[in-house]
This record gives C-alpha cells, structure tokens and sequence, in this order.
C-alpha cells in the first residue's frame, strides 16, 4: 500500500464551538484534536475540511461537546471515489434541529465542494461511543456513490460498508476472483457478501453465484451493479449467512466468507465441515478469530494465505485465505 494518502474517507469528530470548530478526534479531556493536516487523506479529501469547516459556522450547527452532552454536530463522515473525484458526505446528528439550516445552506457547499454528489444525515441521539445511529436521511438526489475496483462498478449506500484503501481492496479482489478461476466451481456462494465485491468479481456469468448479506440496503446497491453489468447466474439476497447456510438442504463446492471482527463462529464452521463444500475462501480482518475458526473447520486445510497491508501504519491487516477439504484416505 501507499502510505499517505491512501484512505478513501475520513471519520471526523466534530468539536470546538460553532466559528471555530475542530474536525478530528478527541482527547482524554474530551476535546477536540483537529487532523484535517493528517497525510493518511488524498489531496481529495483533505481538500474538503476548510469548505467543512465553514459550512458548520454559516448553517450555525453546534458540534456536540462530549463533556457537557450539548451540541448537535458530532461526525463528519466523507468517502471519496477515486476514480472520479465524487463524494459522499453524512452529517452524524444528535437530533433532526439543524436539518433546514443545513438544507438551506447546502447549495453553497455543493458550489464550493462540486464533487459532492451524495448528502444525508445520520441521527445518533443517544450519548453513548457509537458512530452512527439506525435513521439516514437523505438530502440529496443522488443516494449511492459509485466506487471503480478492477473496472466494475461498485454502489455504495451511506450506511454501506467498504474497505477503507481502494487500492488494497481491490488487490484482494483480484486474489480471490484468481483462486476462484482456479478451482472453477460450477457454484458458490459469497457470504457477508456486503454491496458484492467477491461476488462480482467470481462471477463469469457461467457458474452459479449467491451473494448473501443481512443489510436490505447493500443488497440493493449489489443488484444494481449487477444489473449493470449484466451478470446472469448472479442472485442476492437479504438474510444471516448462518441461517441460509443452516436452512439450504446442500452447499455449493465453494463459499467464500468475509466476516465482520468476531469471525463466522461455530455454528458456520459446522455447518461447512459437514456439508458438501470443497474450498473456502476466507476474508478475515481480524488474525485471532480467523485461527480460531480454522481450528473449528477440522477438515480443511489452509492451502494459501495473502496478507494485504490494507492499514499502513497499524497492527491491523486483511487477510484472504484458500482452504481445501482434507482428502480422506481408506483403509
């Protein structure tokens, strides 16, 4: 990876006072720390925070101040495509008070920031250290930011998850749509399969692909961009991975796995060891619930591992591994 300059958004705390507000993290007293020079934003990015900054003072929107519970402003999430240089912009709010003043003021930002191309809101009311609360509000037209990863469109959604380096992600990409080539599976299956990078990029129109994930909303932005590249064999649909695997009579020989930080646990892991899978792949952010689930998966062998340096700087990595059903040997 590059190592500045390589994020493609920024998670902003909002502090400071209305005409002078600091956009950054906080510090142990609860005050903020502004970051707006940290070298981990493109230029594209780092661009935006004045325009920002005085967007907060002109729409008169109080940053929430931690220590006191007062204030509305609390993050500033900016995700940035690279290949286009558009923008998706969220405002994390305490309440729905600053919304006409926002919405009033927003054509100034649009001229002053002219990539911007997705707005909304997100309402988080409670006090409590949690990024985004369950409501979006959109305040543009446009709901969805079109990211570009190995030539294929991917629709981002605000409260859509997406790997933090374009770069990197799409190496990973490439990594398993190779071992996938590889193996050739007629079928499989991509499991937590978010807005559907894995399974876009497995899918050649021939074999049978399924791509499940629990959010209504990233499936909606994967069936989009499979429509738009016209994938037949290609299906998504909104459900646990644990229950859909639980509840199918058979498994694909292949199912590829990206789970979020705690892993797929052991119920999946059994479910995989008794059925009819020959190969996973496993996308794992998180080293020590990736070994424990290949302790649970007995009867695989790990046959490959990439490590993709997806957070300079960090302890933290990605890493994509190949497992292989043991071949059983008779008496």
């Amino acid at each position: 990876s590059r190592e500045s300059g390589f994020r493609n958004k920024a998670k902003m705390v909002v502090a400071g006072h209305i005409d002078a507000p600091a956009l950054g993290i906080l510090d142990t007293d609860g005050h903020g720390v502004d970051l707006t020079d940290c070298r981990l934003y493109p230029p594209a990015i780092s661009a935006c925070f004045p325009a920002l900054a005085g967007f907060i003072s002109t729409a008169r929107i109080a940053p929430y101040d931690v220590p006191a519970r007062r204030g509305e402003l609390k993050y500033l999430l900016l995700t940035l495509a690279e290949h286009s240089g558009e923008l998706m912009l969220r405002f994390v709010l305490r309440s729905q008070e600053p919304l006409a003043r926002i919405r009033k003021h927003l054509p100034a930002l649009r001229a002053a920031l002219p990539g911007l191309r997705v707005v909304s809101a997100n309402l988080q009311p409670e006090h409590k250290a949690v990024l985004e609360g369950e409501r979006e509000i959109p305040l543009s037209h446009d709901e969805a930011l079109t990211m570009r990863l190995n030539g294929m469109p991917i629709h981002l959604r605000p409260r859509s998850f997406f790997q933090t380096n374009t770069a990197i992600a799409a190496a990973l990409y490439r990594q398993a749509r190779d071992w996938v080539a590889e193996i050739d599976p007629p079928a499989l299956w991509d499991l937590y399969c978010g807005v559907g990078g894995f399974a876009l990029h497995c899918a050649d129109g021939r074999r049978e692909v399924t791509g499940i994930e629990l959010s209504p909303e990233a499936i909606a932005s994967a069936c989009r961009s499979r429509d738009e590249l016209g994938l037949p064999n290609l299906a998504f649909h909104a459900a646990d991975a644990t229950a859909h695997a639980q509840a199918a009579a058979t498994l694909p020989p292949l199912v590829v796995v990206n789970p979020p930080r705690r892993g797929i646990g052991p119920a999946l892991c059994r479910r995989l060891r008794e059925s009819e899978v020959r190969h996973v792949v496993y996308s794992s952010c998180n080293a020590a619930s990736l070994a424990h689930d290949i302790a649970e998966l007995a009867d695989f062998d790990l046959r490959q591992a990439r490590l993709f340096d997806m957070f300079p700087h960090t302890g933290h990595y990605e890493v994509a591994c190949l497992l292989e059903r043991r071949e059983t040997v008779g008496p």
